[in-house]
This record gives structure tokens, C-alpha cells and sequence, in this order.
């Protein structure tokens, strides 16, 4: 059976209508060579009976699934739930076959409109027809972050400074689905477990990272790592620790201070501020991309 060309991992947990809402953003996409993977921590709100209300949903290990396969077990919480859905892939490239990719959507996020898909796959398609599919790749894009009411654009180079200090959002990435396999999210990152994931596929498998001028999600944003900005902090520096040398480390931090990091942090989060913020970076970002 031909794998589809994207698998859309949807972790929910008594979400309310959140989870119904997410998932139909998935099904408006005009590309439809997709499956989705909800995960579910055994809830009991009536989250799941809307979505099987309005959908039929296919149980983890049916010989013919549909659309939407559904995995309902306890778990420990958001990467440990992610783990468990990324399990159920195979994570094999045979000969002859082309990459599918992997896209965490969290519950209450959703596609920014129907042509999301299909902008990426296009991205995607033409890039490898181009450069071939010898290393897998992190196709990534922008998002737009509804608690801040602006589009955040994401670096448009990854190196070791992007690294250190501004990845790509977690709901903006497509992981090649060999990646994600042999990468599973380290749990005793409570906050910052996918960032310590893209670090570990671009230093450790030497991934290639591509850009895509595209808004992928409406970013819900408030989420966890935005309520424990403490733990986010420490557990940051601890997983940079692990790849950059302290040397590196020691400079970027003065970097930081210099261009007043914590203040530039506080203008994006706000309303007033963070569309003006977010337009100036926008542009720097497009001529950093320009002199690629």
C-alpha cells in the first residue's frame, strides 16, 4: 500500500471543540494525498465522539484504514503522546520511492487556508526534482501567531547562530518521515523537546534545512512552553550545551545582550507592538534569504 505524502500528527487531550476544529482544517486542503494520526490521551470531554460524528475514523491497525486513524492509550503527556503516534510509522525509504513527511499540528492550530498542502507539496517536489533526495530534509515555513496577531517569519538560513537562537516553529516544520523515525523526542524535555529534536537532525544527521515562502499554520500560541518561560530558558541552554561549543555559546550570548534579546522578545509578544516588529523582521529576513 502507497504511504500518502504527508502524515498529520494531531495530539489531543479533552480539547473540546478544538480537536474537531483542527481536524477539519486538514480536511479542507485542495491536496489531499494525506492521512492523519490523532493521538489521544483517553479523553473524556465528548472531544472524540464529535470528531467520529463528523468523520468516519479508522482504528490503529486496520487492514484498510481511511483518512482519519485514530490511537486512543494514556500517556505522559504532549511529546510522550507524539512518540506513540510516531511509532506506528514505518520509516523505510524502499527503491524507487519518494519521501513522505511528517507535521505535528497541535490541537487548536490550524492550516492558515485550503492551499497549504499544496504550496508545500509543490515546494517539496520541485526542490528534490532539482537537487535530488540524498539527505532527508526539514522543509519549514512561517506561521501566524493569533495571541500576537501577526505572521512570524522564520529564518530563511539555518546555522549554528539560527540554531542557538531562533529555529523554525514546531507548526511550521514537515520532517522527512525517516527523521522523525529515527529521532523520537527526548521526554525528559518538558518544554523544549522539539527544539532539541531539530537541533539533533541538523548536527547529528547532517539534515538540509529548506525554506518555503509560505504561512503554514494560525499559531494558537499561550501554550505551555509560553507559560513556563523559566523551564523553557534553562532547558534552551542546556540542549544548546549539547551541540554548539562553549566558545560559540559565550559570544551569542553576548549578542544576545547587546541586541536586547529580552526586549525584542517583549515587543513581539504584544499586540500593539508585534505587528511593526514582525513586518521589520519580515524584511530582514527576505534579504538574508535573497543573499543565499
Amino acid at each position: 500500500m502507497k504511504k500518502p505524502f504527508f502524515t498529520i500528527i494531531v495530539v489531543s487531550y479533552n480539547a473540546g471543540d478544538k480537536l474537531l476544529k483542527t481536524v477539519e482544517s486538514v480536511n479542507r486542503q485542495t491536496f489531499t494525498d494525506y492521512r492523519i494520526l490523532v493521538k489521544d490521551g483517553m479523553s473524556t470531554d465528548g472531544s472524540l465522539e464529535k470528531l467520529k460524528a463528523a468523520y468516519p475514523v479508522s482504528k490503529a491497525g486496520d487492514e484498510n484504514p481511511g483518512k482519519i486513524t485514530l490511537m486512543e492509550s494514556c500517556d505522559n503527556g504532549i511529546y510522550h503522546a507524539m512518540n506513540i503516534a510516531c511509532a506506528s510509522l514505518d520509516g523505510e525509504l524502499k527503491v524507487g520511492e519518494s519521501p513522505s513527511y511528517v507535521f505535528f499540528l497541535n490541537c487548536g492550530d490550524l492550516f492558515r487556508n485550503e492551499n497549504v498542502l499544496r504550496d508545500v507539496h509543490r515546494h517539496i517536489v520541485e526542490r528534490n526534482l532539482r537537487e535530488g533526495t540524498t539527505l532527508p530534509v526539514i522543509y519549514y515555513g512561517d506561521i501566524f501567531d493569533c495571541s500576537a496577531g501577526s505572521k512570524v517569519a522564520s529564518n530563511p538560513k539555518m546555522d549554528d547562530y539560527g540554531c542557538y537562537r531562533n529555529v523554525p516553529s514546531h507548526q511550521a516544520c514537515f520532517y522527512d518521515e525517516r527523521l522523525i523515525c529515527r529521532n523520537p523526542f527526548d521526554l525528559k524535555y518538558k518544554v523544549r523537546a522539539d527544539y532539541e529534536q531539530f537541533l539533533r537532525c541538523f548536527y547529528r544527521e547532517k539534515a538540509e534545512t529548506v525554506y518555503m515562502p509560505v504561512i503554514i499554520t494560525d499559531y494558537e500560541g499561550g501554550g505551555y512552553s509560553a507559560q513556563n518561560l523559566k523551564i523553557s530558558e534553562k532547558e534552551r541552554k542546556e540542549i544548546i550545551a549539547m551541540y554548539l561549543p562553549a566558545s560559540k555559546i559565550k559570544k551569542y550570548d553576548l549578542l544576545r545582550i547587546i541586541t536586547l534579546s529580552s526586549l525584542r522578545t517583549a515587543i513581539a509578544s504584544n499586540k500593539l507592538t508585534s505587528g511593526p516588529y514582525n513586518a521589520v523582521k519580515n524584511i530582514i529576513y527576505a534579504l538574508r534569504g535573497k543573499r543565499r
